[in-house]
């Protein structure tokens, strides 16, 4: 019985001992954090939702806060900052993609007697205009005509289009382009794989008048549109056959309204690039005798000319600012491409998750199943994202990570970007510097923060299961607002 008594004796001393009270720079913490705290737990925003948030200093790295922060969240487009310091650890920043112009055959006077192959290496930043002056550099080197095909080569990345969770519903928006080595965008904002599609008013009971960027015969349009008078609201929409390149515009156009611009992502953007080319050429009085098709371009073929794209760092800016999920998931390719010789995203993202741990970063409760976060499968926790943003300060290519991230509340668009406008006032105006991330029921926003004071500290909030997502942005300035109110 003594000994039972002694017994228990020592187990209490022992729990009573793992159960110290708090330093005072602890207390001090859990003080300054408390208005915080009391927001998350009872804003009606989060009722029945699920947030994780996590805050470090800048300057040493330690969590100062924690709220689920071990939690495994989906991230939505807060997956992109994986990637981006993936690429630009694994690529380095002044990484660049090459599209090339090859033949088979021989150049004799003005002819090219043979094949032309258009050879694509992953560039996400090639647009109509850079295709364009390829075949004006053709024309200027003599070319007149080509007897043979025009064949587009895209085997430098697999032949998998899609992410393994992209919903069909996406696959004609912009953000839900299919992936491929050779794309092209009809925009300086890089959209690669779409087309713009304008909708203008026409004359009153008449059809709408629609344009397409690039013009070009590769996407059919169907009308099924009617002018309406002023009193009336537009109601478009724009869709495309699936397997098909017929994009459908129906609904009604307000006579006094103002034109109406849309993206849509084409099926099978290698084709549809070989077809600029073709369309190129031809502006250029070049012939091409052969037809076009796809094909992988024989080793012993001799390079006509190369286009070479914008650094990494400067891609880093339309891809992160504007939160392009084609750059992301062509990043993650391109990644597997590099390093494993295979561009598929099975490689990518395990050279991603090499990546990670190089950096010291903890993937192993992370699930990654793509590189721009569409998936709602992605997890990743809110600690695991403000040590990476810690961790990524000390590396060479922050200046470019961090240049690629928004501005809140600035109204370009090259700096705001999708924080252009959102976070307007002060304190939050040009001190709030991070990456947002929107889904159904899933809003994140994740990055650095400058104090009065001149302090900085990292955070990021993960919300998911919520009622509406456009609410989560509204919590999201909120939050911040109090932690710019923090005195540490």
């Amino acid at each position: 019985m003594a000994k039972l008594i002694l017994c228990m004796v020592i187990l209490s001393f022992t729990m009573i001992s793992t159960f110290q009270a708090p330093s005072l720079t602890q207390a001090k913490q859990v003080d300054v954090f408390s208005p915080l705290h009391t927001l998350i737990t009872e804003d009606p925003i989060l009722e029945g939702a699920i947030a994780g948030v996590s805050i470090r200093s800048a300057s040493n790295g330690d969590l100062l806060y924690s709220y689920n922060g071990d939690l495994s969240l989906t991230p939505a487009s807060n997956l992109k900052l994986f990637t981006a310091a993936s690429a630009l650890a694994s690529l380095g920043p002044d990484y660049s993609f090459q599209t090339e112009l090859f033949t088979d055959g021989k150049v004799r006077r003005n002819e090219i007697k043979g094949n032309v192959y258009f050879v694509g290496h992953g560039d996400p930043t090639l647009r109509v205009n850079d295709i364009e002056r390829m075949a004006k550099t053709l024309k200027k080197q003599g070319i007149q005509s080509i007897t043979g095909d025009l064949i587009a080569d895209d085997s430098w990345y697999d032949d998998v289009r899609y992410s393994v969770d992209l919903p069909w519903s996406d696959e004609t928006a912009y953000y839900g382009a299919q992936i491929s080595a050779l794309t092209v965008s009809p925009d300086k904002d890089f959209d690669a794989g779409t087309v713009t599609i304008e909708v203008s008013p026409g004359q009153k009971n008449q059809k709408a008048e629609i344009s397409i960027f690039p013009n070009t015969d590769f996407v059919t349009l169907i009308n099924k549109t009617n002018t309406v008078s002023t009193d009336e609201e537009s109601e478009l929409t724009i869709s495309r056959t699936h397997g098909k390149n017929e994009v459908i515009v129906e609904g009604t156009i307000s006579y006094k309204a103002l034109p109406i611009k849309e993206w849509v992502a084409v099926w099978d953007p290698t084709s549809y690039s070989l077809s600029v080319l073709k369309k190129a050429l031809k502006q250029q009085g070049i012939k091409v005798k052969g037809r076009e098709r796809k094909g992988v371009k024989p080793n012993h073929s001799k390079m006509l000319l190369t286009h070479q794209s914008i650094p990494l760092k400067e891609i880093l800016i339309p891809f992160m600012k504007n939160s392009n999920n084609t750059h992301a998931e062509m990043l993650v390719k391109e990644m597997g491409k590099a390093h494993k010789q295979s561009g598929s995203w099975e490689a990518g993202l395990e050279v991603e998750k090499q990546t990670l741990t190089s950096l010291g970063i903890d993937v192993e409760n992370m699930y990654l199943r793509d590189g721009s976060g569409i998936s709602h499968v992605n997890a990743i926790q809110a600690n695991s994202v403000t040590d990476l943003l810690y961790k990524s300060q000390s590396q060479a290519w922050f200046s470019s990570f961090y240049n690629s991230l928004p501005v809140a509340g600035v109204k370009e668009k090259k700096i705001g970007g999708t924080l252009r406008n959102r976070m307007k006032e002060e304190p939050l105006k040009e001190n709030v510097v991070a990456k947002t991330g929107t889904l159904t029921n899933v809003s994140s926003i994740s990055g650095y923060l400058t104090l009065s004071d001149g302090n900085k500290l990292i955070f990021s909030i993960l919300m998911n299961h919520l009622k509406d997502e456009e609410q989560g942005k509204l919590l999201e300035e909120k939050i911040l607002s109090v932690i710019a109110q923090t005195t540490l």
